[in-house]
């Protein structure tokens, strides 16, 4: 009795101990969602809202912005938003010239949870499991 009594005590546990460590299983949040993770899920989320500002940026200014400041009230685009620390990730904004933008949101730590991204004026989110992305890196895929 004491030993089945131990067993149910140790499967609660273990049953508990998953989500109390931060090992919950991601669940996808739509149809085809490339994240891995709540942290990848919001630096996604937030990698479509700057596509979408600079795309009301140039339909209303011709260009680009230059800054994420600019973009503020463009689409959803926030003031909360143009800072660069977003909590696990760091942005890093590029607009080399009036038709083109770059958005980088790399992960303060790498690891399964944590990939980085990055999207340019094409609109392809780009991602890397363990350095920074870029340009080169691959196309992000639904069934990634």
């Amino acid at each position: 009795m004491i030993a089945k009594r131990f067993a149910v005590a140790v499967l609660a546990l273990a049953c508990l101990s998953g989500p109390l460590l931060g090992q919950e299983t991601y669940k996808p949040m739509f149809k085809g969602d490339p994240a891995h993770s709540r942290p990848e899920a919001g630096a996604l989320g937030y990698m479509r809202t700057v596509v979408d500002a600079q795309r009301a940026y140039k339909k209303k200014h011709n260009k680009y912005a230059t800054s994420l400041q600019q973009l503020v009230h463009n689409g959803s685009f926030t003031p909360r938003m143009a800072k660069t620390d977003r909590g696990e990730y760091t942005v890093a904004f590029h607009a080399p010239g009036k038709d083109r933008y770059a958005v980088q949101l790399t992960p303060k730590t790498f690891d399964a949870e944590h990939r980085a991204f990055y999207v340019d004026e094409k609109g392809m989110i780009r991602a890397e499991s363990d350095k920074p992305a870029t340009a080169d890196s691959p196309v992000l895929r639904p069934d990634q």
